[in-house]
């Protein structure tokens, strides 16, 4: 299931998106779009990845003795 998301740019980035699309880099505004959201939130995982490293490596991290500790 799909929903609509409208947004407002302004005209530089709107450009920037038309561009893009036009070349061949992205089939459509949303497949831009969908893929910017992709790297977010990709770089969000590898943050959050990347603090429970520091955690561990500090001491702090906790061991879960089953995936339910996880909650």
């Amino acid at each position: 299931m799909r929903e609509v998301i409208n947004i407002s740019l302004p005209l530089f980035m709107a450009k920037t998106v038309k561009t893009a699309v036009k070349k061949g880099s992205y089939g459509s505004t949303s497949e831009f779009f969908r893929d910017l959201l992709r790297d977010w939130q990709e770089g969000k995982l590898l943050n959050e990845l990347n603090e429970s490293m520091v955690e561990i490596s500090s001491g702090k991290g906790k061991v879960l003795r089953s995936l339910k500790a996880l909650r």
